[in-house]
């Protein structure tokens, strides 16, 4: 574990549940993100939820608004949940970042993202596995790259594993209760960004709907 891990672990509280760690993220140092991020934003949603989703990290919306998938991802996820037979209120959302990385913007123009390097996906992990023994989900839903490569590895591949039930890592120790599976998806912006953006919105409904369908 470098340094920054280690500081970044040191600033997850032991006891308070989900409300401690939400206040408690707002002081992280564990790496440089939180220097130009407006704050931490961290996971909402059911403490009893069966599913959790994860995506990368919050976006310029979500930086302002202090809540995760309130921007335009955020809404095509919520319509996806709902064909999906989802319901934002029965899940619990996060990201593996918990602040926003942006290329600054010039005055007047929007802040552009920037994709967080692997030592800050790293530093903030703690804050996701605490999640995940708290929760204690039934099904994992990896929302884009990063997020899946957090739990498996810079070896895995969203375009080759992508609608599948997995089994969820060995190697990520949670200390109690794994979920039983984890299914990758691409992140609901990658949507917004796509050339054929109906096509790409339906395979990710549909694979929310596979998600759906395992709990069943």
């Amino acid at each position: 574990m470098s340094p920054r891990e280690a500081r970044a672990e040191a600033f997850v509280p032991a006891k308070g549940g989900l409300p401690a760690m939400a206040s408690a993220v707002q002081a992280c140092r564990g790496c440089g993100l939180h220097e130009n991020a407006t704050q931490a934003v961290f996971g909402q949603g059911s403490t009893r939820a069966r599913v959790l989703l994860v995506g990368e990290q919050p976006g310029a919306s979500e930086d302002v608004e202090g809540h995760p998938f309130v921007g335009p991802a955020g809404r095509t996820l919520d319509e996806a949940f709902r064909e999906a037979g989802l319901r934002r209120d029965d899940v619990y959302l996060t990201n593996v970042v918990k602040h926003f990385k942006f290329v600054p913007a010039e005055r007047g123009k929007r802040r552009i993202h920037q994709k967080p390097s692997v030592g800050e996906v790293r530093a903030c992990t703690p804050w996701l596995t605490a999640e995940l023994r708290l929760v204690k989900p039934e099904l994992v839903v990896c929302l884009g790259a990063t997020a899946a490569k957090a739990l498996f590895g810079e070896s895995f591949r969203v375009t080759r594993d992508r609608g599948v039930l997995l089994d969820f890592p060995a190697g990520f120790e949670l200390g109690g209760r794994s979920p039983d599976s984890v299914l990758a998806t691409v992140h609901p912006s990658s949507v917004l960004r796509s050339s054929d953006r109906e096509a790409a919105y339906l395979d990710f409904r549909n694979d929310l709907r596979t998600a759906a369908d395992a709990l069943c």
